[in-house]
């Protein structure tokens, strides 16, 4: 692993262990874990966990975990985790767009199953011709579910940490 893989957050990794303070991030955003290992003497690494996820027994509440040392980190959907000095950098252009939304130009939405990925919102927008770009919600920030929205419009993206979104034609 080079020095710059180990220097910036990591989406879709834990650290478990190691915890030295646990709190609930209210706005749901990783930057403020991010940026709460930075201000914390003890702190030398962090993980982030999105509301409603396994990690937490499914807790409607985001969660920031700070951590005394630099533990291995293991795959899991769950999270996002980084290291003291290296900030966030989460992929906002690509086939998914982390933390994006796009805000308007729905015309249908509906309830569904949590997929950290976004893929099946994607896969479904993929499927219908009137489908031009596509915005996931992970459970937690809009209510208990997951939400799929649909657009027939290409809107200009908006960082909100709720949100996974996607262009497709």
């Amino acid at each position: 692993m080079s020095a710059a893989q180990t220097a910036s957050a990591q989406r879709g990794f834990d650290r478990p262990g190691g915890d030295l303070l646990r709190f609930v991030v209210p706005t749901g955003d990783p930057e403020i874990c991010a940026a709460r290992c930075e201000r914390e003497g003890r702190c030398r690494a962090w993980t982030f966990s999105y509301p409603g996820t396994a990690a937490l027994g499914g807790s409607n509440n985001a969660v920031c975990f700070l951590k005394s040392q630099v533990t291995p980190r293991v795959e899991n959907a769950c999270c996002v985790s980084g290291i003291k000095g290296g900030g966030l950098l989460e992929s906002r252009t690509g086939p998914v767009e982390t933390s994006i939304d796009r805000t308007g130009g729905d015309y249908r939405s509906f309830d569904i199953a949590s997929d950290p990925t976004g893929e099946t919102c994607k896969k479904t927008c993929e499927g219908e011709s009137r489908c031009r770009a596509w915005t996931y919600v992970r459970p937690g920030y809009l209510g208990a579910s997951a939400r799929c929205y649909l657009k027939s419009q290409i809107k200009p993206p908006r960082r909100k940490p709720c949100c996974l979104s996607g262009v497709v034609r």
